[in-house]
């Protein structure tokens, strides 16, 4: 049975938090003195009072626990809901400009929805035009968005408001990407604040050496979040390639690494467990994705004769590797620029490196991680699968359970796995027909699909790293939206709500 009274006071909560995260953007605004302080201000005025509303007029039991079915609709309408608190200052921003000026970047909601979505599914991807044009009080916001999503607004929850008096533990699994959820310690809420301490220590430690690299003080702290989210929001235009530095290209490649490896090794190796990270499997198949694709890529760019050296190759396919399969989606060149190398100058040899490039955006990062896509994890149990397949052709009678780290997964997430790989390819499939009629060419709506259902950010050719996505019709971007949200909770979380079973006694 579903409890409202106990999703209201839940999602009370989270409006609460989301609303005072305002406070410091607001105070940006407030320093800067541009006009835009009323952004933040109705929404904190509003906000904070009707979600203390909510989470006041429903008392609850103590230690009342979450059943599945809560935790899907909460981690669910959580998210709607966060990203339409998160939308309120950009609409209103837009609504002030547009009185002002005659233009505005947000001239719609939906567009406002579309940049919050972005912002807190960690996607990255922008209907803005002109980024620069806006006050460092809507960058902060946009940057602290994905920071605030990355970890997950529900975990957050769990974390410092415990006195919510609801068990945590569905809401972890419902919130935590990945097939599995290791806790760090025995209580959920321990585990999340052990969580968010590793997460604000990376951004601390990358803040630092952002600026040792010449970014500002606001700059640092903005790529930081966007960073360890791995979100992919820039304070610039053309993303880190204006800041033209090897140095921080190669800072964000380790960060961006760290960001998308599960947490609970982050956890492990602070505590001096070095073999935790070796003899995992997951992590040793990501590192050799990333060598494997960023070699390749680099290889066919120099064959190709785009670059004339494999080193500054290299440097600039690892980056958009590590960046891309992390679903970080920071670009430090324009890749788009690869594609029409091989296909406008009929050089074929150019052509792998994009084939490389949309393999990427089917790995993803690691499970536990802040990265999107099918995960690591996932594909590595799907080629297991295979082997098995094809061990079994010639021993029939053979009884060869799949392993990772030496412990025998169940048939059951087996299973599981196999069926949302194949549900990833059919929405894929059926959101990037959809996104054709709105007169996308191919693979800019393939490659839009993929970058919002992966939280990777950008696309190619019509989406790529230097354009956006504000030329797609209102509902393609409603689409997009709900891709996005598909992708952050990964598919299941959000298409069982759409079962009758579900809500049924």
């Amino acid at each position: 049975m579903i409890r409202p009274r106990l999703i209201a006071r839940v999602l009370g909560a989270l409006m609460v938090m989301m609303a005072l995260a305002m406070i410091f953007p607001w105070g940006i605004a407030l320093l800067e003195g541009k006009g835009e302080q009323l952004s933040f201000l109705i929404p904190i005025a509003v906000v904070i009072p009707l979600g203390l509303f909510f989470f006041h007029r429903t008392k609850l039991a103590p230690k009342e626990e979450i059943s599945k079915r809560e935790a899907f609709l909460i981690a669910t309408l959580g998210w709607v809901m966060a990203a339409l608190v998160t939308a309120i200052p950009f609409w209103i921003y837009g609504s002030w400009m547009s009185h002002l000026l005659g233009k505005s970047p947000f001239p719609t909601f939906a567009m406002a929805y579309f940049e919050s979505m972005s912002g807190l599914t960690t996607t990255g991807s922008t209907i803005l035009n002109d980024i620069e044009a806006l006050p460092n009080s809507m960058l902060f916001w946009r940057s602290l968005s994905h920071w605030l999503g990355g970890m997950g607004i529900i975990l957050l929850g769990v974390a410092i408001l415990p006195f919510l008096g609801v068990g945590g533990m569905e809401l972890y699994r419902a919130e935590v990407p990945g097939p599995t959820k290791d806790k760090l310690r025995p209580r959920v809420a321990e585990t999340a604040k052990h969580l968010w301490f590793i997460y604000v220590l990376l951004t601390v430690v990358l803040t630092c050496f952002l600026m040792f690299g010449g970014m500002t003080l606001f700059d640092s702290i903005c790529h930081a979040f966007s960073t360890l989210a791995t979100g992919g929001f820039s304070t610039k235009g053309i993303s880190v390639e204006a800041y033209h530095s090897v140095y921080i290209e190669m800072v964000l490649v380790f960060f961006m690494f760290l960001a998308g490896m599960n947490f609970a090794l982050h956890y492990a190796w602070m505590r001096g467990d070095f073999q935790s990270l070796w003899k995992d499997e997951e992590f040793r198949f990501y590192g050799m994705a990333i060598f494997l694709l960023s070699s390749g890529i680099a290889f066919a760019l120099t064959i190709s004769g785009y670059y004339k050296n494999f080193l500054v190759a290299f440097r600039y396919a690892i980056f958009q590797v590590v960046s891309l399969l992390t679903s970080t989606g920071f670009s430090s060149c324009n890749f788009d620029d690869w594609w029409i190398h091989a296909s406008g100058k009929g050089v074929h040899a150019s052509v792998p490196a994009i084939f490389m490039l949309l393999m990427i955006f089917f790995i993803g990062g690691s499970a536990g991680s802040t990265g999107g896509g099918i995960k690591c994890i996932r594909i590595w149990l799907l080629l297991k699968t295979a082997h098995r397949e094809f061990v079994r052709l010639i021993h029939p009678n053979v009884v060869k359970p799949i392993k990772i780290n030496s412990r025998v997964v169940p048939e059951g997430v087996i299973s599981a796995i196999v069926g949302f790989f194949v549900l990833y390819l059919v929405l894929m499939i059926v959101f990037s027909l959809c996104m054709t009629m709105f007169g996308l060419d191919l693979l800019s709506a393939f490659t839009a699909v993929a970058s919002c259902i992966g939280n990777i950010g950008p696309g190619i050719s019509a989406v790529g790293p230097y354009q956006n996505f504000s030329k797609i019709p209102q509902v393609g971007q409603w689409i997009l939206i709900f891709c996005m949200l598909l992708g952050r909770l990964e598919i299941y979380t959000v298409l069982v709500l759409f079962l009758p079973t579900f809500w049924r006694k």
